[in-house]
């Protein structure tokens, strides 16, 4: 993972209205190729490039910018050109959920931005992009026109390999451009969401089934129910059945932090609904329960202040208000310092982009 700041932006970035968007690019191999895509970035005094993500088995790679709405919509547009130049998703693979070359480029308020302002910036991107590469794009999350298309795994179901038949239903032609296969460039997902924090909490187990037992009591979408022969339980309209997790707004799963160590693998949909500190706390419980332990927290990108200094303000005595020691806090009761250092100045996305700690 490699962290950049465009120094040129950061000094006065806080005064500005902020906008968060993290494009993903089926490529995670070929550095020349990423270096080309993340170039307007670079370029663009009024966009900071907070992160690269790479990994090479998911042959993916996640990039975070943030900055003035117009200027984060014209930066991902060229983007966009560019990947769609370099990228050939006929010699694409890898082990991670994909549909197109620009797989899905989400738009995050964080600062003096309306998730209305977000959908609309979603709909530009969508029309120039399409307008520009007969590109197929299909709106999701808060943009979607509809309820089949609000989650992204419902418009990634079947993937590049089975696009081309999926294209041509009725319910499923583009919201913008062509219901024409693209087989250089596969489709495009854009929209508008809430911050998703990515958050991981390591057992002290290689046991990927007992993480995944723990993620599934807690995760919104619950424990599928089976019945005394391990059947899954339908009810008369064919519909799984399932016991509801504990929290709203989470994903979980069972994952392999590396061959000794399970883990589970969250993504907190909103963390003023679900924090940080809620999970933690909980996974330790459920642990125990099964003779494990909560050995360590990773966080997966960057994170809002607010989301830390609410966890901050769990693990602290209540007479502690200062920013500093609720932040510090916060790292050591989620145990984000376990695995290696955390540096809350590259992974608090408010002093990231500061260089400082005033927002």
């Amino acid at each position: 993972m490699t962290r950049l700041i465009n120094g040129n932006f950061a000094m006065k970035t806080m005064e500005h209205r902020l906008v968060e968007c993290v494009p993903n690019f089926s490529e995670g191999k070929d550095s020349t190729i990423i270096d080309s895509i993340v170039q307007p970035i670079i370029d663009n005094k009024f966009v900071t490039l907070l992160d690269i993500d790479m990994g090479s088995d998911f042959n993916r790679t996640v990039v975070t910018m943030v900055g003035e709405p117009e200027s984060v919509l014209q930066t991902v547009v060229e983007c966009t050109s560019i990947a769609l130049e370099l990228i050939d998703m006929r010699l694409h693979s890898g082990e991670h959920a994909r549909m197109g070359a620009v797989d899905v480029v989400p738009f995050i308020p964080i600062k003096g931005v309306t998730m209305e302002e977000c959908i609309d910036l979603s709909n530009r991107y969508a029309k120039s992009v399409s307008d520009k590469h007969s590109l197929p794009v299909y709106l999701y999350a808060n943009s979607a026109r509809y309820p089949s298309r609000v989650r992204l795994p419902d418009i990634r179901k079947g993937e590049y390999e089975g696009l081309q038949e999926k294209i041509q239903s009725p319910d499923w032609v583009p919201d913008f451009g062509p219901a024409k296969f693209q087989p250089t460039m596969g489709a495009t997902a854009t929209g508008a969401r809430n911050f998703l924090i990515a958050y991981n909490v390591n057992l002290n187990t290689s046991n990927k089934s007992m993480a995944n037992t723990i993620a599934s009591k807690i995760r919104s979408s619950g424990v599928i129910v089976k019945d005394e022969d391990g059947e899954t339980v339908r009810d008369e309209n064919g519909i799984v059945q399932r016991i509801p997790g504990m929290f709203d707004k989470l994903q979980a799963a069972g994952w392999m932090y590396n061959e000794a160590t399970a883990q589970v693998s969250m993504n907190l949909l909103d963390y003023s609904v679900t924090g940080l500190h809620d999970v933690t706390e909980t996974i330790k419980v459920e642990a125990s329960k099964i003779g494990l332990e909560a050995i360590a927290g990773e966080l997966v990108g960057l994170v809002p202040l607010q989301a830390i200094l609410e966890a901050g303000i769990h693990y602290s005595d209540t007479n502690i208000k200062d920013v500093e020691s609720l932040v510090q806090n916060a790292i050591d009761g989620l145990m984000l310092d376990k695995l290696e250092s955390f540096d809350p100045h590259e992974n608090i996305i408010e002093w990231a982009i500061g260089g400082g700690k005033n927002e």
